[in-house]
């Protein structure tokens, strides 16, 4: 537990400056990777889902689905061309909500935890979708879908396995760790 702690830290520590949408690339994967603050929202919400999951097993699956439905309609918002203010502070907001949910231990029923998910899943695909490149729409969106799944199901894993070794007080400091990722986010910008 204290070496994922340190090793994550560690790794946030010597990350890049965050931009949420620092390149273009066609197939859309590796565009949540290019955003710390990305990162750390999509595994974040793996991780609460499995802090959810301990009283209701069917959250490790609606909420992060929720997440990716959500995300697609976002998507679809923004090659519509609709506008929304302050889309980079609520993605930012989100590392700090999702980061405080584990931290506090906050389990929500599960409808609840999906609208909130969802909230936030609506900007970061709205967001992606303002860096899609003019031609592929269709495959850019399948790729940062495909890739957010990922990183959710990773903050899944992370989340059972440190829930497994030592209880509800690992996911609470892995949501520090989220919080502190937001932080340097924050700074960074």
């Amino acid at each position: 537990m204290i070496r994922t702690i340190g090793l994550t830290a560690l790794l946030l520590a010597f990350a890049g400056p965050a931009s949420a949408h620092p390149g273009h690339e066609a197939s859309g994967f590796l565009h949540p990777f290019t955003g710390v603050d990305h990162l750390l929202a999509m595994v974040g919400v793996g991780i609460w889902a499995a802090l959810l999951a301990v009283r209701k097993p069917l959250a490790a699956l609606l909420v992060p689905t929720a997440f990716l439905a959500m995300m697609a309609v976002g998507a679809v918002a923004g090659f519509a061309g609709i506008k929304l203010p302050m889309v980079e502070a609520i993605i930012l907001g989100s590392v700090f909500v999702f980061g405080g949910l584990l931290m506090a231990a906050v389990r929500l029923p599960s409808a609840a935890a999906m609208a909130v998910a969802g909230l936030f899943a609506f900007f970061h695909g709205y967001a992606h979708a303002l860096e899609a490149p003019a031609d592929g729409a269709g495959t850019y969106i399948l790729g940062f879908l495909a890739a957010t799944a990922l990183l959710q199901a990773a903050g899944l894993g992370l989340g059972w396995v440190v829930r497994r070794a030592v209880g509800d007080l690992g996911l609470r400091a892995l949501g520090g760790v989220v919080v502190a990722g937001g932080a340097l986010v924050l700074i960074a910008n």
